[in-house]
């Protein structure tokens, strides 16, 4: 009978699911008769999007993650709060997605990274298998202040933890504590890459040809207060990914300003990871899947603060073996004094050796093998 494998995805971003996505799809690749389903509260649209195999993707909350403003702030009490509802519910949660593993007949769960997913497998004795590069406990630990009392959810995030079988930890890590440490295997990025080469995205979606290209990347959160009219570089064209149309040239120097509308890009046959491709530099935050998809397609990465979270320390000082990368304060970016930022940063060499980006196939592989 065909094997059946369900992936517990945070909600939390777009980083979580989008290398999910490719590890669904390599192990599809290696198992073309295995069931895959889904259980996400990531938005729906991004699996329909760039699923190259057949997947059911079922809407359920697998993890509260952390309270964003947008992309560069976060509500660390609210985070808190959030996560301590969650957890008050988890008999019935547990139960919940149990009753789903047991029902679909489920031979092994795969997380990244809800603790919900390994407690259910454990209820429904299911083997488990934990893929990421946090975990949630160490995540919310870092928010306490000095004296106060760690909620009594992060005993119940390690205890879930523990019952992974296996763990596939990705670079740029933080966590895992709770993990047998004799389960711990280390595995290579997992990286989104280009399909079509830079050229031809550039011809096809209109950006110029022979302009470096910046592509500004803040995820589903936005950036509030920033405007690109405060923008003024001379050198470099600027991409977006909002709806807003397209400006030919703006503020004292010729600069152009090009948005692409995402449902265009994949009507077209293209991917997110074309236009990463296409363009020299990405503006972004420092997060996992975008220093990923970078390392994988040869952009610079000119990144800023992002707020109180574990990771940021983690990933900043990691990036530097796997993309050019430069940081621009939080003044500078919605000033747009982004050109020395922006020079600095091209004239950078590219990390050598050359990151290894292989990760789905290898975390497929894995995954596939404890089937056998």
């Amino acid at each position: 009978m065909s094997p059946v494998i369900v992936f517990f995805i945070s909600g939390h971003g777009f980083g979580h699911a989008s290398r999910d996505i490719e590890v669904i799809n390599a192990v599809r690749a290696l198992a073309p008769g295995a069931r895959v389903i889904v259980r996400t509260a990531a938005s729906r649209w991004l699996f329909d999007l760039t699923l190259r195999t057949p997947a059911e993707v079922h809407a359920a909350e697998c993890d509260t993650g952390v309270v964003q403003l947008d992309s560069l702030r976060l509500d660390q009490r609210a985070t808190l709060a959030r996560a301590a509802a969650f957890y008050a519910e988890w008999p019935a949660l547990v139960r919940r997605e149990a009753d789903v593993l047991r029902g679909v007949g489920a031979d092994l769960a795969v997380a990244d990274i809800p603790p919900l997913g390994f407690a259910a497998a454990r209820a429904a004795q299911v083997p488990a298998v934990a893929f990421g590069n946090f975990t949630w406990d160490w995540i919310y630990e870092d928010y306490l202040e000095p004296g106060q009392p760690a909620p009594g959810f992060l005993p119940v995030i390690r205890d879930a933890y523990r019952a992974a079988a296996s763990t596939l930890r990705l670079p740029m890590s933080g966590g895992f504590a709770a993990m047998d440490p004799s389960t711990i295997v280390d595995v290579p990025l997992v990286a989104r890459h280009a399909s079509r080469a830079p050229a031809d995205t550039r011809s096809a979606l209109g950006l110029p040809p022979d302009l470096p290209l910046v592509l500004l990347s803040f995820g589903g959160y936005g950036l509030e207060g920033f405007s690109i009219a405060e923008l003024n570089l001379s050198g470099y064209g600027v991409v977006t990914t909002s709806r807003a149309g397209i400006q030919r040239q703006h503020g004292r120097r010729l600069m152009p300003v090009i948005t692409i509308d995402e449902a265009a890009l994949y009507g077209a046959g293209f991917r997110y990871e074309d236009l990463v491709a296409a363009c020299e530099v990405v503006v972004s935050k420092p997060g996992y899947g975008i220093i990923a998809e970078c390392a994988a397609n040869g952009a610079a990465l000119l990144y800023t603060s992002r707020g109180r979270f574990a990771e940021y320390d983690v990933l900043v000082s990691s990036m530097p073996a796997f993309v050019r990368s430069r940081f621009i304060p939080q003044d500078d970016l919605f000033a747009g004094r982004w050109q020395q930022h922006l020079d600095a940063l091209m004239s950078q060499p590219r990390p050598e050796p050359a990151p290894a980006t292989n990760g789905a196939e290898i975390v497929a592989r894995r995954i596939v093998d404890q089937l056998i």
